[in-house]
C-alpha cells in the first residue's frame, strides 16, 4: 500500500496492519497458513504441468472436480493431508513436496486496512 493511501486511511480512523495482526495469529498459525497456500499453488502447477484436468485428478483421488477446485483455491476445508494426497496423485515427488514446504512464502501485501476504530 502506498504511503499516501496509508496516511489517508489512518487520518480517517482506520488501523493499518498485516493479516496476521488483524487475525491475531501465532507464528505457528502463520506457518500453517503459508504451508497450505504453498501446497495449493503447487498442486495447481503440478496438475497443469502433467496435463491433467481437475476431473482427471479427482478420479485419481476418488473425489470430485469441485473438491479439487477447492484444494487449488486454498479453501479452508482442504486439509494438508488432502493437499499432499493430491500432489502425489498428480505425480509430485517427495522431494518436490519437501521443497514447497521448506520454501518461505513472500507476503503478497503486508499492509491491509483494518476495521474502522474511530467511529
Amino acid at each position: 500500500m502506498d504511503r499516501q493511501k496509508e496516511t489517508r486511511l489512518r487520518k480517517a480512523g482506520w488501523k493499518v496492519g498485516s493479516a496476521e495482526e488483524f487475525l491475531e495469529l501465532s507464528p505457528d498459525e502463520v506457518a500453517l497458513v503459508e504451508v497450505k497456500l504453498a501446497l495449493s499453488e503447487k498442486l495447481r502447477e503440478q496438475r497443469a504441468d502433467q496435463g491433467l484436468t481437475q476431473t482427471e485428478l479427482a478420479k485419481r483421488l476418488r473425489s470430485s472436480q469441485s473438491r479439487v477446485a477447492k484444494m487449488e483455491a486454498s479453501d479452508p476445508t482442504a486439509s494438508v493431508d488432502l493437499l499432499l494426497r493430491g500432489l502425489f496423485a498428480a505425480g509430485a515427488s517427495r522431494a518436490e513436496v519437501a521443497g514447497v514446504i521448506g520454501k518461505k512464502r513472500r507476503p503478497a501485501s503486508r499492509n491491509k486496512a483494518r476495521g474502522n476504530s474511530a467511529k
